[in-house]
């Protein structure tokens, strides 16, 4: 029976607070684990109000310094309780040697009632010898694809690592049940579910490893990371520092994707800008009013770059299911890549090859020719003369009675009738590029709201028309 030590540490926290309060706890030699435990007030407030959460982690010996060097875990409010030892850990938190020194719990007042907060933490320490720490393992970087084709995946999904209710063997088993080729793991501000994917991954699904960095002002998501990075999320927009934690998100191998840009959660409406983006996730999860703002601006950004010469920041979705019902791969990006590994993935998506669908039923095909045998595809460039006639064509299958807008730089230029009931038919469309910028496809669902547009059911990455046009970004180009 090992000897224990429980130590309770009670305060609370008033409104204007500071985004993270840390708590330390002296560690002594000896010491096998960490158990802390805690709970807070939740005074009844005005309707409109905010009331009280308090967010929850820890730091080690190495202390709190930004870019989390001591990090040793994050459960955010999802858990009121957690342990760290050499051997194990609760998910969200890192198993390793526990090392004698002053430790800190981080507490993170999301939001604080008027009232104030009171907070009770119990930390109990237990003596005796460490066991052995795991060697991690990891998931490949490559699964068995089928040469360049199109794959289909999901980078927006929690596990019980964070404050998801799913292990990664049920998330894998969910993305091959909604026909997903890839997937990104993405828990908030925790990297630990990255050791717990090996067995999880096979020949049939590429899984790449990531977080969700989930700042106070916006989210964004660290897709495709080397194994075992971690990106701190302890900043605002105003202490201009997104920008080195987007660098270190690049120099590990991973994109730069800024997640439900207008949703409406607290601190979730993105404030960083989008001139470290990668990719904009436009669609997240169910089709909502956010997401026809979110698409609406991104279409706004595709004028700006064909106005202004500049770079295109490509768009994508994911589904940031994190438990049942919360369908995986609804909707999901859909990649043509070279083959199905991290890097040709990633490359489809940084170039803008890629549409959006709502499930695995839904497939497109969306060119643009004209001038002497001249033909691009999504995210790609028909170099014609402004006055060459251009013949658009939206190949669609498995959208019943779903209509076929496609838009440009000018707004929503046709509108199609509906598809049959089969789902399944070939739209065409003929412009110019003097009358077209780019020219993207949407897939709507019906709607009874008159001329307002129904759901989406897919869109696509823009095509380019003209002999200049902007060129997806390249952060890592641009650094060259």
């Amino acid at each position: 029976m090992h000897q224990t030590e429980t130590r309770t540490v009670r305060g609370t926290l008033p409104t204007g607070s500071p985004d993270f309060v840390y708590v330390p706890v002296e560690v002594p030699e000896g010491t096998r684990e960490i158990k802390v435990s805690y709970t807070y007030d939740r005074p009844a407030v005005p309707a409109g109000t905010a009331g009280n959460a308090l967010d929850i982690g820890l730091f080690d010996e190495r202390g709190t310094e930004l870019g989390g060097r001591g990090f040793r875990g994050w459960s955010g409010g999802a858990r009121t309780e957690f342990f760290v030892r050499a051997d194990d850990a609760t998910p969200g938190y890192l198993p390793g040697t526990i090392e004698a020194g002053t430790w800190q719990i981080a507490l993170g007042p999301y939001t604080v009632a008027p009232q104030g907060l009171s907070y009770e933490l119990t930390i109990t320490l237990t003596y005796g010898e460490q066991a052995a720490a795991p060697d991690p393992g990891y998931p490949p970087e490559r699964a068995k694809g089928r040469g360049r084709a199109w794959y289909r995946g999901d980078c927006h999904l929690h596990s019980w690592h964070s404050d998801g209710r799913r292990t990664p063997a049920e998330i894998a088993a969910l993305a091959r049940a909604a026909g997903l080729d890839f997937i990104n793991s993405s828990d908030h501000n925790t990297h630990t579910s990255h050791a717990h994917w090996a067995d999880a991954a096979g020949d049939d699904l590429l899984v790449m490893l990531g977080e969700e960095i989930t700042t106070r002002n916006g989210h964004v998501l660290a897709l495709g990371t080397d194994p075992g990075t971690f990106v701190d999320w302890r900043y605002r927009a105003r202490d201009n520092r997104f920008g080195r934690f987007a660098r270190q998100i690049r120099r590990s191998g991973g994109l730069v994707v800024p997640a439900h840009p207008h949703a409406t959660c607290v601190g979730c409406n993105w404030k960083f800008g989008f001139g470290e983006a990668d990719a904009i996730e436009v669609w997240n999860g169910p089709y909502t009013p956010d997401d026809e703002v979110a698409l609406a601006d991104w279409d706004s950004m595709l004028v700006a770059s064909v106005r202004d010469g500049g770079a295109w920041i490509p768009a994508m979705g994911n589904s940031d299911a994190h438990r049942d019902p919360d369908p995986v791969g609804s909707p999901q990006t859909v990649v043509l890549a070279e083959d199905l590994t991290r890097e040709a993935i990633q490359e489809g998506i940084k170039a803008g090859r890629s549409y959006v669908a709502e499930s695995k039923n839904v497939s497109l095909a969306f060119t643009a020719s004209g001038g002497q045998g001249g033909h691009a595809g999504i995210g790609g460039r028909l170099a014609v003369a402004p006055d060459t006639p251009v013949t658009v064509r939206l190949e669609v299958s498995g959208a019943p009675r779903c209509t076929v807008r496609f838009v440009t730089d000018q707004g929503v230029r046709f509108t199609g009738a509906p598809l049959p009931v089969a789902g399944s038919g070939v739209v065409e469309w003929r412009t110019t590029p003097a009358n077209a910028a780019y020219v993207r496809a949407e897939l709507r669902h019906e709607t009874a709201a008159g001329p307002v547009p129904g759901a989406l059911a897919a869109f696509t990455n823009p095509v380019f028309l003209g002999r200049t046009a902007p060129v997806a970004i390249d952060h890592d180009r641009e650094r060259g």
